[in-house]
């Protein structure tokens, strides 16, 4: 079978594992998707596994342990196989059960949590990997269809006038508390979700990126609707 790959947007599709970890970011190319139907029932696993906290790490014996259907057991089959290929490659993914996230609600102009678009930030050259498997998917934004909120003059002035920080030492004050990373859609902007069962692979904000970081967030998760997330 032909390996096809092709790009919408900023995103870069693949069909194979391989073209998925050696694809390398360009021009406004900052995501690249290995594009899967899985098989399985993952609803199922979501299901069984029980947890009292609003984000719970999954780990390999704890699936493992479940009494599955036969579609439940290839959808354990893939969460085991996903998680292994990518420690073999250097990373370390963790699996989540999420019911919801922590929200930002003590700051007094923007929140910097999750369900704010945002970027990611590191030292070193690595990149985001996620996939949803079940419930609500992640959203990424085009670089062009955002602004990053501190530019935006307004917020700039409230931010001056409610931490009171020297001008010397603003900007060091953005980044040390995370402002800096978190975006603003423009009127017109169309996020794009990332769907269910695709891996992602997305560029962030470090010293040696060629491309810019991708801007994404976190879904509002539907009421009594837990999402299963692979992220590193």
């Amino acid at each position: 079978m032909e390996n096809i790959s092709h790009t919408e947007n900023q995103i870069q599709y693949v069909t194979n594992f391989q073209d998925f970890v050696s694809a390398s970011f360009h021009g406004k190319i900052n995501a690249i998707c290995w594009n899967r139907k899985l098989a399985g029932d993952f609803s199922e696993i979501v299901r069984l596994l029980a947890s009292n906290e609003n984000i719970a790490e999954i780990q390999p014996n704890d699936l493992l342990k479940l009494k599955l259907s036969d579609q439940g057991q290839l959808a354990r089959e893939i969460l085991l196989e996903d998680l292994k290929t990518l420690k073999d490659l250097g990373a370390c993914p963790t699996l989540n059960l999420i019911e919801y996230y922590d929200r930002d609600d003590g700051n007094p102009l923007f929140p910097t949590d999750v369900y704010s678009f945002h970027v990611d930030r590191s030292p070193i050259p690595v990149d985001t990997f996620l996939c949803t498997y079940c419930g609500e998917s992640s959203e990424i934004l085009p670089n062009a269809q955002a602004r990053q909120k501190i530019l935006v003059p307004e917020i700039r002035d409230e931010l001056k006038k409610i931490y009171q920080v020297a001008e010397e030492d603003f900007e060091s004050f953005l980044s040390e508390n995370f402002f800096d990373l978190h975006y603003l859609a423009k009127p017109e902007a169309k996020p794009i979700k990332l769907g269910l069962g695709h891996l992602y692979r997305l560029a962030i904000d470090h010293p040696k990126s060629k491309v810019l970081p991708c801007i994404h967030r976190a879904p509002k998760e539907k009421s009594g609707q837990k999402r299963l997330l692979l992220i590193c």
